[in-house]
C-alpha cells in the first residue's frame, strides 16, 4: 500500500477526482481516501509510486508525502 497526503484535497469532490484519475492508470486499484486526515491510499499491482503521484498531479493536486 502506497499512501500520500494531499493537503490541498479538500472535499468529497476532490476525493472523486482523485479516484476517478487513479482508476484511469489502474482500474483494478483499491483506493481509500481519508478525507479528514486528507490522505489517499492506493492498493495496486500495475502502477509505480511515480505514476499515482503523476495521476494525483494531474489531476491537479499535490501529493505532498509518501509512506510505504
Amino acid at each position: 500500500m502506497i499512501t500520500f497526503h494531499v493537503n490541498d484535497m479538500t472535499c468529497g469532490h476532490c476525493a472523486g477526482l482523485i479516484n476517478k484519475a487513479l482508476k484511469a492508470i489502474d482500474d483494478e486499484s483499491k483506493v481509500t481516501v481519508d478525507l479528514e486526515r486528507r490522505l489517499v491510499s492506493v492498493v495496486s499491482t500495475q502502477s509505480t509510486i511515480e505514476d499515482i503521484r503523476d495521476a494525483i498531479a494531474e489531476a491537479g493536486y499535490t501529493p505532498t508525502s509518501v509512506e510505504l
